[in-house]
């Protein structure tokens, strides 16, 4: 495969290492002091160029940069490239990432072995679990703790005799399990252990009360293959823009970085640099992840009124109003207040680990893009919004029910024209609408945005590729062989040629050139995308735009709308998680970045990801049939073990939607939502905006304005309500902001612990609730707390202004 397992990995032959001299060793007048200076100011030169419109890195030393070029003092110009050279210049990653490498071994036959049976373990139980309702599902953080004890109860047992096979030299046991062959394992995992998105669209193909068609295993098989890996592909082509730049932060690694130094490293604090704290990070992490455990028993079981704390609409449960304003399921939750951290960190990850410009320009998009615009359409009538409820990812029809596809069905899965005239149009709630309207204005935004800010810096990192502006840990892993280019494009050519198959080999309703637009949709999307994602932590996704885009190139072809979406969507989602997966909240470019930070050789990672994903399909679609012939009744709505495959029925829904219904009836010109094509414009707009306010009108906070996050943020409201995401920027804010400039010691020791910790009490506990209450049925304490607190129109879903009288309808007299 092209990787050892001896120890020498860990030191393979450098490849154009900086070893820099500092500019103040020399001495006056002396040559090196010339060649030193030039190569400050060359540095100081790219660093300006390229971190000029950085929203993470801190006013002060862009003007160092800025003073010390201008005044041309080679004190001054050494300070200031120290500034960037020595350590990273974010205080983030200097909090979570040390800039040393220990030069540990990395593969080892120990963790291939343990990486594959987490990946087989993890894959085939999410997958199976994910086909059931309500879900639970064990994310690469759980992998993270278990695999710890284990890895070193088998440097304690294993033996460590030697092997030779075909001068190939391994052993089983290499000494004590390092930091490094426990992130390999994370890496193996975090690819693979959610189950593939094409397996939503598979279920929704196979299930017998869906379209009940299958295609045989070597379909699924090639379809998930193919999707999976030409987004793994793309994220390593774009390397040089997306996981070397420093500027590229990747934040939601900042609590995997921090717990594997708390758990392979327990010294403590002297307190000096702590604000006076001395408790180890590893003591701390078990400290209040057993808090969080214990303590989400009270939200998740034994009183759950305090998830969404709306105490307002209990003491007015009727008044629609009240609850539309103050309401935490159907409201704007103007009030908001949740003592479940669930709630907290289900849409948007954990807010601890997010910079506070996220935060900030969260909260504006919330409030002027959802909170505002809502109330607006809804008390004016638009849209016959006053007959919905303000916050729901329901669709309704024109007697306030869910709307039923299957009464606007023919033949084969089309539309008939005559029962859909003969029953309603299709209603969406003010925030449906808006999300469809902010994802597009994000997508356009994100373009735009990166054009404006990023354009000259693109370019400078297409030519320089690793010769870039100096990083101490791109520096630190130029010792080690890189990954070719080559390795990439050739797994782009296979991947690419697995999808060809898929769609002409198959009855996919999806011809080849759209295959090509559905691929080259998400290609257009990796670099933009991924820089805000790497900045901000905020993901900007194609699950709304794709089948919207879909459903006008192939109206009435649902199962080609649907396999269209999966295409692009995953693998732009893939490019993310080597950049993104929806359940460990992680990413494939920001896997890569965690293997840059933890200095992981480049081929190492490339292969332990690319085997893991590739037998992570083979297992989930071996799970998935398994299920679907085994259990009975599998996929319907009655299902006894309540196996009814939400998300493969979710994706039928859409398919239909927007497949047979079609987006052409819903934004099309004369429709009822045509208005929200100006999403487009504002999208294209708001960032030019932003930059003339910076760049020509010289406004300093213009520079801390992010259009696409105040767009892309809202992309999951609904399902999720304004209460998660206040909520959520509220408690970055407190820590991020607050509690970093009151107590910094603190919060460089132990933020980033902290956050680990919350998340991984949170997982534990909530696995323990599901298998001991939730999975074999066990009654909850039935009290007012857990009862009567969801008696409101806001938790019933029902506060609409205006009621359909009884055989009665609204909106339109007629539609086509």
């Amino acid at each position: 495969m092209g990787f050892p397992f001896k120890k020498a990995e860990a030191s393979t032959t450098t490849t154009s290492e900086i070893t820099p001299e500092p500019v103040e060793k020399s001495t006056p007048n002396s040559s090196n002091e010339k060649v030193d200076v030039a190569t400050a100011i060359a540095d100081l030169d790219k660093i300006q160029h390229a971190h000029q419109w950085d929203p993470n890195l801190p006013k002060e030393k862009l003007d160092a940069v800025k003073a010390a070029l201008e005044h041309g003092d080679a004190k001054e110009i050494a300070e200031a490239d120290l500034l960037f050279t020595e350590d990273s210049p974010y205080e983030e990653v200097r909090a979570a990432v040390r800039n040393t490498d220990g030069g540990e071994v990395a593969c080892t036959v120990r963790a291939w072995i343990l990486g594959m049976i987490f990946v087989t373990l993890g894959s085939g139980l999410n997958m199976l679990l994910s086909m059931r309702s309500p879900a639970v599902n064990f994310p690469a953080l759980v992998v993270v703790l278990l695999v710890y004890p284990i890895g070193c109860l088998w440097a304690q047992v294993m033996p460590m005799r030697k092997f030779n096979t075909f001068g190939l030299e391994w052993t089983l046991n290499t000494g004590p399990f390092t930091i490094k062959e426990h992130v390999v394992v994370t890496l193996m995992s975090n690819v693979s252990i959610s189950y593939a998105y094409s397996t939503d669209a598979l279920l929704a193909l196979q299930g017998t009360p869906f379209y009940n068609i299958n295609l045989g295993w070597g379909f699924a098989l090639i379809f998930t293959l193919s999707s999976q890996l030409i987004g793994v592909a793309l994220s390593g082509m774009f390397r040089r823009f997306l996981i070397w730049p420093s500027a590229m932060l990747w934040p939601t690694q900042f609590a995997y970085t921090s717990l594997f130094y708390a758990l392979h490293d327990k010294s403590k604090s002297d307190g000096t640099t702590s604000n006076g704290w001395t408790i180890s990070r590893y003591r701390y992490f078990f400290i209040v992840m057993g808090g969080m455990f214990c303590y989400y028993w009270i939200p998740g079981v034994i009183w759950q009124g305090l998830s969404v704390f709306a105490f307002i609409t209990w003491i007015k449960p009727d008044n629609v109003v009240v609850n539309q304003l103050f309401g935490g399921f159907s409201g704007l939750s103007l009030i908001p207040i949740t003592f479940d951290w669930t709630y907290v960190t289900a849409y948007l990850s954990d807010p601890l680990v997010s910079p506070t410009q996220t935060h900030v320009n969260t909260l504006i998009g919330l409030f002027l893009f959802v909170i505002i615009t809502t109330i607006g359409i809804t008390y004016s009538g638009a849209l016959y919004a006053d007959y919905l409820p303000m916050v729901t990812s329901q669709t309704y029809d024109n007697t306030q029910s869910a709307y039923a596809v299957s009464k606007i069905l023919g033949d084969s899965f089309t539309l008939d024209v005559e029962k859909y005239r003969n029953y309603s149009p299709l209603f969406l709630s003010p925030t449906l609408a808006l999300n469809y309207g902010l994802s597009f204005a994000a997508l356009t935004a994100s373009l735009v945005h990166v054009g404006l800010f990023h354009g000259k810096e693109i370019w400078y990192r297409l030519k320089t590729a690793r010769n870039q502006e100096p990083d101490i840990h791109l520096r630190l892993m130029k010792k080690y062989v890189e990954a070719p280019e080559w390795w990439y494009l050739s797994l782009l050519a296979i991947s690419l040629g697995l999808g060809f198959a898929t769609v002409e080999g198959y009855d996919s309703q999806l011809p080849w050139w759209g295959f090509i637009i559905s691929v080259l949709l998400a290609f257009v999307f990796v670099t933009p995308t991924c820089m805000i994602l790497a900045i901000s932590n905020i993901t900007l996704s194609l699950n709304v735009i794709s089948p919207f885009i879909a459903g006008f190139i192939f109206p009435g072809r649902p199962i080609g709308v649907m396999v269209f979406k999966v295409f692009s969507t995953i693998v732009l989602g893939q490019a993310q998680t080597y950049v993104f997966s929806r359940i460990a909240n992680t990413t494939q470019s920001s896997d890569l970045k965690m293997a840059h930070y933890m200095k992981i050789p480049p081929r190492v990672t490339f292969w332990c990801q690319v085997v893991a994903s590739i037998w992570a399909v083979f297992v989930q679609i071996a799970v998935m049939n398994w299920t679907l012939g085994a259990i009975p009744d599998v996929c319907s709505s009655t299902q006894a073990s309540h196996f009814t495959c939400p998300n493969g029925r979710a994706f039928f829904s859409s398919s239909i939607v927007w497949g047979v219904l079609g987006p052409e009836r819903m934004f099309g010109p004369g429709s009822m939502y045509a208005n929200f094509n100006w999403f487009w414009l504002i999208g294209a707009v708001f960032p030019v905006v932003i930059w003339f306010l910076g760049r020509k009108l010289k406004i300093g906070f213009a520079r801390h304005l992010h259009a696409p996050i105040m767009f892309g943020a809202m992309a999951w409201l609904p399902p999720a309500t304004p209460l998660s995401f206040s909520t959520w920027a509220l408690f970055g804010l407190l820590f991020n902001y607050y509690i970093r400039n009151k107590w910094n010691g603190w919060w460089r020791t132990y933020n980033y612990v902290t956050s680990a910790a919350l998340d991984a009490g949170l997982i534990l506990s909530t696995i323990v609730i599901f298998f001991a209450i939730t999975l074999p049925g066990v009654t909850i304490p039935q009290w007012w707390g857990n009862v009567d607190v969801f008696n409101t129109v806001d938790a019933l879903s029902t506060s609409w202004l205006k009621t359909v009288p009884e055989n009665g309808t609204f909106g339109p007299a007629t539609w086509t």
